[in-house]
């Protein structure tokens, strides 16, 4: 008799795909330059120009119809925003081999026209520091941009920083540097930059990381995750609380590693180690979903209570080895 094969659970394996929204939306491949571009986008032409460029196109994106510039830029103008990660130089070589093996550059970078008062403009690029830097290693003369018109995009860097997967120090690193530059320029709060933010954890992370450049982040990130909301107030006046609660962080950080060292001190050697403590210490791990929220200080008071009460001599080594996770260096 042929043996029955088992079902799946319903639940385990790939991973359902989202449903289309039923509706078309945008435009079509023939509207992208029908109408006449508004005279910001030609003013931008006349620069492009003006700088030693070359338009290719001028055309709207097809899902939301906004007006962009294809163009030839001079690599020596273009710079890569001041915010945002440093380079991976594995990246770059990885790049430079493959531009350099089939003799073709493909993939546009996006930029943003920056005019200077003391020199010649420049033009940022939020996506695509990596194949910049392979560009200018090979000797290419210039490199093709999409010009987005809009000024603010340049600060969006998160949303379009595609080209390689961030990990939670480059984000957090960025989304402060990034807030530092916002909070001098207006007094928006950070909810007016959630989605260049994209979430209020990472602006107390990246001053954590800032202080502390090997700081294990993602032993807190699930916590700060549930406890951390966009404050009302304006950034310049809000980034002294941030500065505030990184310390508390950091303070707490501090307890954490004495518990770390006194487990290594019994012989428990584990890249978890961290990880495993801060779960441990952890309100919100066990808390009833119909409890209300904890506050920021309120999760942070009791995890600097439990982290000075815990016990080294209680851990089990069964107990580490259930624990799981993502060890704690890998950001």
């Amino acid at each position: 008799m042929a043996e029955q094969k088992s079902k799946r659970p319903r639940g385990s394996g790939t991973r359902k795909r989202r449903k289309l929204t039923g509706a078309s939306t945008g435009l079509a491949a023939t509207e992208l330059q029908v109408a006449a571009p508004p005279g910001g986008v030609a003013d931008l032409h006349q620069a492009i120009e003006y700088d030693g460029g070359k338009v290719l196109a001028i055309y709207r994106e097809p899902y939301g119809g906004r007006w962009l510039v294809l163009a030839a830029l001079p690599i020596e103008l273009v710079e890569p925003t001041p915010y945002q990660r440093n380079l991976s130089d594995t990246h770059v070589r990885k790049l430079e081999a493959v531009i350099g093996k089939i003799g073709r550059f493909l993939d546009p970078i996006i930029a943003v026209r920056t005019p200077k008062s003391d020199h010649a403009a420049k033009y940022w690029t939020p996506n695509g520091n990596h194949r910049l830097s392979a560009m200018r290693t090979l000797g290419a003369k210039s490199i093709v941009a999409i010009v987005v018109p809009e000024a603010t995009a340049a600060y969006q860097i998160l949303a379009l920083n595609t080209e390689k997967a961030h990990n939670l120090r480059e984000k957090a690193l960025e989304v402060i540097r990034m807030y530092k530059e916002l909070a001098q320029l207006d007094e928006a709060t950070e909810e007016a930059y959630a989605l260049e933010f994209e979430e209020p954890a990472f602006i107390t992370l990246g001053l954590c990381y800032e202080e502390r450049p090997r700081f294990s982040g993602g032993a807190y990130h699930p916590v700060l995750k549930r406890v951390e909301e966009f404050l009302k107030k304006p950034m310049r006046a809000a980034i002294e609380l941030r500065r505030e609660r990184a310390r508390t962080v950091l303070a707490l950080d501090d307890e954490i590693v004495k518990q770390v060292e006194a487990l290594k001190a019994k012989g428990v050697t584990s890249p978890y180690l961290k990880s495993f403590v801060v779960a441990r210490v952890n309100p919100i791990r066990f808390r009833p979903k119909d409890a209300p929220p904890l506050s920021f200080d309120e999760a942070l008071d009791r995890m600097a209570k439990a982290a000075a009460k815990f016990n080294p001599d209680k851990v089990k080594l069964d107990d580490l080895a259930k624990s799981g996770g993502a060890p704690d260096d890998m950001e």
